[in-house]
């Protein structure tokens, strides 16, 4: 079978502002490539620009968007015009028929009637190619529209190159970044003396040589053939690096070789991980789950010409050595993705490891949540689990280590400088043991996945036989226990006095918990699930309270938020109570009656939210897939079994809802695990 053809990569795009089934686009790009292509049928947002009920294309976005949240960084727009051409979108867009379109992995292909012309694209890791092909006579253009923030054209007519670079990036930190792009066309493709550009106002100039800057800028190319092969290629550098990955990637290949190239990676990618089943829905399912567990994150380092690994680094504009990994958030990674790595993309894992560590050699604290440079955008510093699950499982070398151990006690130790680096509270939590509302929001999740975090370096001194730090960080890994309030049975926040606030309500959304409420967020304690049972008098006594949560109404108060945030709604409108297992805070929810021994309620609900919650359609996702973090939900829990605590080397059983499944091509033996515990070494 051809795994390619069971995947829908629309899957999970039908989405809006105000409600996620899954908020993805479907990407065209290698497995973790530093190029995406997507077809942009929206200019009026900048964040949602694909839907795929559209019957309209404004074009081809060359894209690193790694959520709507977080928005979309160096991007540029693709069109086939015919007449006169128009620059914005509303002027320039064509009707297409959606049944005639293609959309794979590896190759798009949209029938543009306005024009009456053909738009292909296929990738390589930085690069791609484009096939055009027009049955018109009249003054066909290839057109390159700016998206947002600054841009400058020019084309060199003696060896047919467009160069155009952008400075458009949503924020964070991005010193000095800009993306080179540079196209070449095929000999006598361009009539040079029909190259015009359009600017903001609408009015269309000849180009004249040189270079062409500005703001809402469209640069038109006129083909002198009905059809043509361009190559396309990407530099965060330089022009020169962007041709020299043109040249490495696609010099002397046909857009077929490129496509077919593209097909078997992923066929390779997808074939990762192999079920059999008769549920042909199930398989299309899992098959779409798997193409987005490789997008993210993006790898965004380049080979120079001497051979070498470089990147841009946002933290200083500089180019610097070694391999560069980006756009993640590790807050809602941690939990799944780079524990399946650990499994199926082990050497994949090892370069993002050594990424993420030079990031903090980089810029002086080891990263949040990247988008080419560091957001900040959700809270806490989650990728303490990535890094210990890696060291437990033996893909992080001895030095890194040591620098990332480095690392992971200054944001647990220091007050970082601005906001988006680091552990927010992390002064206040050294002091008091917790985070305190009076200073912080989101103060419950923050002591929470802080006291997770302090596990994690525990667990990494230990490795590096620091018996001292192990110690300390043992101790403060039971921080947890400071918020608990016995008598409601939940997580609840402290002012910096010591005293619970008042008022308290468990279906309470935001202000003291991250995008949830006490219900969501009181139970991730994934480090020490026996001493949180202890709390509630047993484990008899914590399975109930899961119960509970279960067969709670799924009903809401809006406290911490201006007004209803999608998560929300997302889970209000299903049926599954305050298990809102469209966010990863309840991720391991159902798995915590297996880690307390009882594997038949983890089976029930596992099977139940898969069935329920899932499918490869469009609005596929339960809510947002975050970089590959939901979808992996799914394929762990059709697997049976759910890494419940990253950092450590084992996973917890769940639900096999499949007759076979093979890691790598060897078939997981189901009948050798018993207990409720599957170990890393017996899956690899």
């Amino acid at each position: 079978m051809k795994y390619c053809d069971y995947v829908n990569i629309k899957q999970g795009s039908d989405s809006r502002h105000r409600f996620s089934n899954g908020n993805t686009l479907p990407l065209v790009q290698l497995p973790f490539g530093m190029a995406a292509f997507c077809p942009q049928t929206a200019e009026d947002n900048l964040r949602w620009y694909y839907h795929p009920k559209d019957r309209s294309l404004e074009g081809i976005r060359l894209t690193h968007q790694p959520s709507p949240w977080i928005a979309d960084y160096g991007a540029v727009c693709f069109m086939l015009q015919s007449g006169k051409p128009a620059n914005d979108g509303e002027s320039r867009w064509s009707g297409f028929r959606p049944e005639n379109a293609v959309l794979k992995p590896y190759y798009m292909k949209y029938e543009l009637i306005r024009s009456r012309s053909v738009l292909e694209f296929t990738p390589s890791e930085r690069c791609a190619k484009i096939r055009v092909s027009f049955a018109g006579t009249e003054k066909n253009y290839f057109s390159v529209h700016s998206v947002d923030g600054g841009y400058s054209f020019s084309f060199d007519a003696a060896s047919n190159t467009l160069r155009c670079s952008t400075d458009q990036c949503a924020g964070g930190e991005c010193a000095d970044f800009r993306e080179y792009i540079v196209i070449t066309f095929p000999d006598a493709a361009v009539n040079a003396d029909g190259i015009v550009i359009t600017r903001e106002n609408g009015e269309t100039e000849k180009y004249s040589g040189g270079v062409c800057s500005g703001e809402n800028i469209a640069f038109h190319i006129e083909l002198s053939t009905l059809s043509a092969e361009m190559s396309l290629g990407t530099s965060y550098i330089s022009f020169e690096q962007a041709e020299l990955n043109l040249r490495s990637e696609t010099g002397g290949k046909t857009f077929d070789e490129i496509m077919s190239a593209g097909e078997r990676i992923w066929e390779e990618y997808l074939s990762r991980v192999r079920i059999e089943t008769d549920d042909e829905k199930q398989l299309r399912t899992f098959c779409s789950c798997m193409y987005r567990a490789f997008l993210y994150p993006h790898r965004c380092s380049e080979i120079n010409a001497c051979g070498e690994e470089v990147h841009y680094c946002p933290h200083d504009g500089k180019v610097r050595e070694g391999v560069r990994f980006t756009d993640n958030g590790f807050w809602d990674t941690c939990r799944t993705v780079y524990p399946f790595f650990s499994l199926v993309a082990r050497d994949e894992m090892k370069l993002m490891l050594k990424s993420f560590i030079r990031d903090y050699r980089e810029s002086g604290w080891l990263p949040r949540w990247l988008s080419i440079g560091e957001r900040g955008c959700m809270p806490s510093t989650l990728i303490d689990g990535v890094i210990c699950d890696a060291a437990v499982k033996g893909l992080v070398d001895k030095a890194d280590l040591e620098t990332a151990l480095e690392g992971m006690l200054k944001h647990a130790t220091t007050d970082a400088p601005e906001d988006y680096f680091g552990r927010n509270g992390a002064g206040s939590y050294c002091r008091l043991g917790y985070v305190p509302y009076d200073e912080q929001k989101e103060s419950v999740n923050l002591t929470l996945d802080a006291a997770y975090g302090d596990w994690c370096i525990a667990e990494i001194a230990g490795m590096l036989g620091k018996p001292d730090i192990e110690a300390e960080y043992r101790k403060r890994a039971l921080n947890y226990k400071n918020l608990f309030d016995p008598e409601t049975g939940f997580m609840r926040p402290k002012d910096s006095r010591g005293e619970f606030r008042p008022g308290f309500s468990p279906v309470d959304w935001g202000r003291d918990y991250t995008e949830g409420s006490a219900w969501q967020n009181s139970f991730a304690v994934p480090h020490d699930m026996q001493g949180l049972a202890q709390l509630y008098g047993g484990s008899d006594k914590l399975i109930e309270k899961i119960d509970e949560l279960f067969a709670a109404e799924p009903y809401y108060n809006i406290v911490g938020y201006d007004c209803e945030i999608h998560e929300i709604t997302e889970m209000a409108s299903v049926d599954f109570g305050q298990c809102a297992i469209s966010n990863q805070p309840s991720f391991h929810i159902p798995y915590i009656y297996s880690e307390l021994g009882n594997t038949e309620k983890t089976d029930y609900w596992v099977r139940k939210l898969c069935a329920e919650a899932f499918s490869y359609e469009d609005d596929g996702f339960p809510g947002d897939e975050d970089n590959g973090t939901t979808a992996i939900w799914y394929i762990f829990g059709i697997l049976g079994f759910y890494p419940f605590c990253p950092g450590r080397p084992d996973y917890v059983k769940g639900a096999k809802q499949v007759k076979k499944a093979f890691i790598l091509g060897k078939e997981i033996d189901y009948g050798r695990f018993e207990g409720n515990k599957i170990n890393y070494r017996e899956l690899i």
